[in-house]
Formats: C-alpha cells, structure tokens, sequence
C-alpha cells in the first residue's frame, strides 16, 4: 500500500513539475509571450500562476482521494451505524 501511495504521489508530482516547468520556460526564453493579456487585461503570467495554484489543489485532492484506502472509507461510514446501534443494544441489556 505505501509503495502504491508513493507511486501514484510520484506521478502527481511528475505532471506538477511538467506544468511548473513549462511556465519557467516561458518566463526564461520568451518572457514577452507571458505580457500577452487574452482575458480582461490580465497578462498571461498571472493567470498561468493561478492555474498553478489551482492545478496543485487538484492534484492534492485527486492525491487525498485515490490513496484512501477502501477500508478507511468503510469504516467511517460503518462507525455512524454502528454506534447507533450499539447504544441501543446497551439500553435493552440494562
């Protein structure tokens, strides 16, 4: 489980670099494409950095729920009806 989790982290973080990557290499050899201002006036670098902030949230998430292991999802739901459940069996056996 750990090996997969570090594997699948691994690939998240491979496509984070390509994207990191390729906004560096914008800004370092064509630094006057990233002035270009497709939206509202809002020049190319700002809105390729927020996709980065965004893209990282995504990828996290995706990260949180992928390497959730099926028994933890299980158990949280089977707790709630448990516990209920017990409670009551508590009362009767008084």
């Amino acid at each position: 489980m750990d090996t997969r989790n570090a594997r699948i982290g691994l690939i998240l973080f491979c496509v984070y670099l390509a994207l990191y990557g390729g906004f560096v290499f914008l800004n370092a050899f064509s630094a006057e494409s990233m002035e270009a201002t497709p939206v509202s006036g809002v020049n190319l670098a700002i809105i390729y950095g927020f996709g980065l902030i965004i893209s990282a949230i995504i990828l996290s998430a995706v990260y949180g729920f992928v390497c959730t292991p099926e028994g933890d999802v299980a158990a949280a739901s089977g707790a709630t009806s448990n516990d209920a459940g017990s409670s009551s069996s508590e009362g009767a056996a008084e």
